[in-house]
């Protein structure tokens, strides 16, 4: 009888392959890693996957995931609130995280602006930005969207809502990568990298 016929291993293979970047090989690996869990190790598992679903929900200033209401750049009075960098997702603020370079605070959109994909402007949490120059004393939003069509047209939008507030929007500098070649880079890199040129 082939395993396939065990429908709870079925179900759980599938839950799998629903995860991004998880094909079926890589699917049955973990459902069979999973079956071979210790009773112990399973429920800390399952109780770690519902931990997460209950109590993380948006910073109530930046949208960053939190357990509390402030997440801890937020909650960080060493943190210069005048500076919002502005991003898709919580990996991307991470990612800026982890230069240690920026001490100003975050926004983080949960997408960008897709027409195509059926995602506007209120799909995404641009009015939660919005709604923070009502109190705080924001000088500069740097926009870090993704260097897309979709992340540059998000900018674009935002961009020109802020404008009319008098506030100084910055555009991530973005091109060649540290190392790279120019042979290897295609076109929009390039055409980007000569845009955002500064002076030596």
């Amino acid at each position: 009888m082939s395993n396939y016929n065990v429908a709870p291993l079925e179900v759980l293979v599938e839950q799998f392959e629903r995860m991004p970047g998880i094909g079926h090989k890589t699917a049955q690996r973990l459902a069979y890693y999973v079956l071979n869990l210790s009773k112990t190790d399973a429920e800390a598992l399952a109780k770690a996957v519902t931990d997460a679903h209950t109590k993380i929900h948006y910073c109530a200033e930046c949208c960053n995931l939190t357990d509390k209401e402030l997440c801890p750049v937020c909650a960080n009075p060493a943190r210069d609130k005048s500076v919002i960098c502005v991003v898709e997702t919580p990996r991307d603020a991470s990612a800026i995280e982890k230069t240690h370079e920026y001490n100003g605070v975050y926004h983080i959109l949960h997408g960008s602006i897709s027409p195509l994909n059926g995602i506007g402007p209120d799909n995404i949490t641009i009015k939660q930005l919005l709604a923070r120059f009502n109190g705080d004393d924001v000088k500069e939003v740097i926009m870090a969207t993704n260097p897309t069509v979709e992340g540059d047209a998000t900018a674009l939008y935002i961009s020109k809502l802020l404008k009319p507030l008098g506030v100084k929007v910055t555009r991530l500098a973005y091109g060649i990568p540290v190392g790279g070649d120019l042979e290897y880079a295609d076109e929009y890199t390039l055409a980007k990298a000569l845009e955002g040129r500064s002076e030596i």
